[in-house]
């Protein structure tokens, strides 16, 4: 038999996360080492991340290119229906202050996002420079190593051509609350061609929002209605 290569502490110590070596090391004061950890977390976290984004967009493409556009839809509304029911994206205080907050700290969760938050009198725009998954994902090549954009005009490129496929769900977060609540919980403005930025925008006063975002969507403003 061969000699052991691991000793028990050096073993245990392997099975220990960082987030576990980070706490450790800020209770026994070592703040430098606990940089360190954390640092590795998250680098830890961007290969999870990066993998798990890539493997969607995989996923997403090799279903376009067999069922189309409609096909692309069906999965993303079922794959997005189970995600709902798993996991709670809406703060228990769902007042307008409450909400931008909690999306900027889910937003701020993508792995190197960089946001920036303007607000004026009537809405408030986060921009991500680049977006923490789609736009990196644009960036890193993803699109010139197989993955597929959608080549004709659909609601959910927001009727625009040669889209980023992992983006599309952002197309479909605002088409499911019109669908669900009859308006925009928010809205997105999609990435740019070379993934520099993209945005979420939460208008104060729903009837502020240009009906444009609407159209996009193939929807109609509802507050036109109203008015009418």
């Amino acid at each position: 038999m061969s000699e052991r290569i691991w000793t028990d502490e050096e073993l245990a110590d392997l099975s220990k996360r960082f987030i576990e070596k980070a706490h450790d090391a800020i209770d026994r004061g070592d703040t430098e080492k606990a940089h360190e950890y954390v640092d590795k977390m998250y680098e830890q976290l961007a290969h999870l991340h990066d993998g798990s984004m890539t493997w969607i967009a995989g996923l997403q493409s090799w279903i376009y290119e067999r069922h189309g556009v409609d096909g692309v839809r069906d999965a993303e509304r079922f794959a997005h229906g189970i995600e709902f029911k798993l996991l709670s994206f809406l703060p228990e205080e769902t007042d307008y202050k409450s909400f931008v907050e909690h999306m900027a700290v889910g937003l701020g969760g993508h792995v190197y996002q960089h946001m920036t938050i303007e607000e004026d009198d009537e809405k408030v725009v986060i921009t991500n420079t680049p977006c923490g998954s789609g736009g990196r994902l644009i960036q890193k090549g993803g699109y010139e190593c197989g993955l597929a954009k959608i080549t004709e005009p659909a609601d959910i490129t927001f009727n625009k051509t040669d889209y980023p496929i992992y983006c599309v769900h952002c197309a479909l977060f605002n088409m499911n609350a019109l669908d669900e609540t009859g308006d925009f919980l928010f809205l997105h403005n999609p990435p740019q061609p070379d993934g520099a930025y993209c945005q979420v925008i939460f208008y104060k006063d729903k009837s502020k929002i240009p009906t444009s975002y609407y159209e996009r969507l193939n929807r109609k403003n509802p507050h036109l209605a109203e008015a009418e």
